[in-house]
């Protein structure tokens, strides 16, 4: 039997659909209903990497796990990796696909084969699919390209609900507006609003739900408050806008990451943020750098670009005085090509073919970019034993590589930082202090993140629980949430699900 679809759709981007998928996801599954995550095509660059070596939206990944389910391919056949404002990258069926350009951003025939192949797949093997749509579905630009919103709820005869963000303010007149674009078929597929991020009591707001179910005549399902402090993996960049993890309190450890311009996998340091003690901040100038405990450079999809970005800022010369200053420093994937002494582009996966790019000089490295892209999960040990590297020599980790580089040392006294499935990955200075690794997902280690936050004078509070004990307790906190505010009933009525 073909499953039913759930397509949750929003009134602007970042309005939490991924969230709200998330967290349907997390109560079909507490429901006893088997429940697959699914978006056609996601634009961004976190992304993650499945167990047989394919790449996705972190978003689907998360939804996955909320849903008690390893990633899957085809929970995102379509993946858009940004590289400047009019380029992106093609990630198509979880493996690189070619450059996607402004002047070709129609590839509707090319990609939609696989959306419907990808679904149907999903629709045979589970008994509900939640569909994330992508922006907005009223676009008249982009309606007769579409492969992500409406364009799939016709397809999949798809139970539609529409969610605003009443944070932003102008809620009731996005809906009214989102519908009174939509043609007439599409707008019949749309079954129930949803208001969310409401912060005050939703009494308030009788008036004005009433007026929206008048004149739209479709029901307004659910009011899903302000959820404080959500540590649930965010599918844009755009949440780092909303402000740094924890208040800036004495005596807390402080970590400082730059916030590139096309910083990816951002959500490496949610487990470091989520450590009492620890405040994560996202740097962008170089007055706001202070004196971190630990300055991280993360990944990116564009190494070069950020790194010219990162000399035009100045940010270059407050991270080698850090340095000079005994401070600590981790690159993480495009972080630690940056580090490096070169990056060499034979090829012009980067920039321009043939063109080579000094480093920050901070790690005796040379990174040369490639076409064959690395996505492969993977697990290893600690192998460094210089400073503050030798309190967790030997520890365990795991996460994930996805990089376009290969990465080599220029020296032979360079000690690799890990040793992964076999192979060295990875560097540390003569004296312990700067470190880079291709791994994603490093800081999950619990007894590893906790140790090295020790050994950089961090003061352990103790008792705070696993990483994957605090994602499955914020699962269950954003779905009790979720299940007071919103009708269920309804929807269950709708997909054609017994009661649990």
């Amino acid at each position: 039997m073909t499953a039913p679809v759930l397509m949750v759709v929003g009134t602007a981007s970042s309005v939490g659909k991924s969230v709200l998928v998330t967290a349907l996801c997390r109560i079909l599954r507490q429901d006893g209903v088997r429940v697959a995550p699914f978006k056609a095509q996601n634009m961004s660059n976190n992304a993650d990497v499945t167990p047989d070596g394919l790449e996705i939206g972190r978003a689907q990944s998360e939804q996955a796990a909320a849903a008690g389910l390893a990633p899957r391919v085809e929970m995102n056949p379509v993946l858009l990796k940004p590289q400047g404002d009019r380029t992106s990258q093609v990630v198509l069926n979880g493996r690189p696909a070619g450059l996607l350009t402004s002047a070709d951003f129609d590839r509707r025939a090319e990609f939609w084969p696989h959306v419907t192949s990808a679904l149907d797949t999903l629709r045979e093997g589970f008994e509900v699919v939640v569909v994330e749509g992508a922006g907005s579905p009223a676009e008249p630009n982009l309606y007769d390209r579409d492969i992500v919103n409406m364009a799939v709820a016709r397809y999949a005869h798809a139970t539609t609900v529409l969610v605003g963000d009443i944070d932003r303010g102008g809620v009731f007149a996005h809906f009214v507006g989102t519908l009174a674009l939509l043609a007439p078929a599409d707008r019949a597929l749309v079954r129930g609003l949803i208001i969310n991020r409401f912060r005050g009591d939703p009494v308030l707001l009788e008036p004005a739900i009433r007026d929206v179910e008048a004149r739209t005549g479709v029901p307004v399902l659910g009011v899903i408050p302000w959820i404080d402090h959500l540590d649930v993996a965010q599918e844009d960049a755009v949440v780092l806008e909303r402000g740094s993890s924890g208040a800036a309190e004495r005596g807390m450890f402080d970590v400082a990451v730059i916030q590139l311009p096309r910083i990816a996998n951002f959500d490496d340091f949610d487990p470091l943020a989520a450590e009492p003690g620890v405040r994560v901040r996202y740097v962008e100038r170089p007055e706001d750098l202070g004196e971190p405990g630990l300055l991280v450079i993360p990944g990116t999809k564009a190494t070069i670009a950020d790194l010219e970005w990162l000399r035009a800022s100045g940010l270059d010369e407050v991270i080698r005085a850090h340095a000079a200053r005994g401070g600590a420093v981790l690159g993480v994937c495009g972080g630690m090509q940056m580090l490096g002494e070169r990056l060499l582009d034979p090829g012009g996966v980067e920039a321009a073919a043939g063109s080579a790019t000094d480093g920050l000089g901070l790690l005796s490295l040379e990174t040369t970019f490639v076409a064959d892209k690395t996505t492969r999960r993977a697990r290893g040990h600690i192998a460094a034993g210089r400073g503050h590297w030798s309190a967790v020599r030997g520890h365990s980790v795991e996460g994930y590589e996805i990089h376009m580089g290969r990465t080599t040392p220029t020296s032979t006294a360079l000690d690799p930082l890990l040793v992964l499935d076999g192979h060295e990955d990875g560097a540390v200075s003569l004296d312990g202090r700067i470190a880079g690794t291709y791994l994603h997902g490093l800081f999950t280690s619990d007894a590893f993140r906790r140790t090295l936050l020790r050994s950089l004078g961090w003061r352990d509070p103790g008792a705070s629980g696993s990483a994957a004990d605090r994602r499955e307790r914020e699962f269950d906190r954003l779905a009790g949430a979720v299940r007071e505010h919103l009708d269920l009933t309804f929807l269950r009525d709708a997909l054609g699900l017994t009661a649990p």
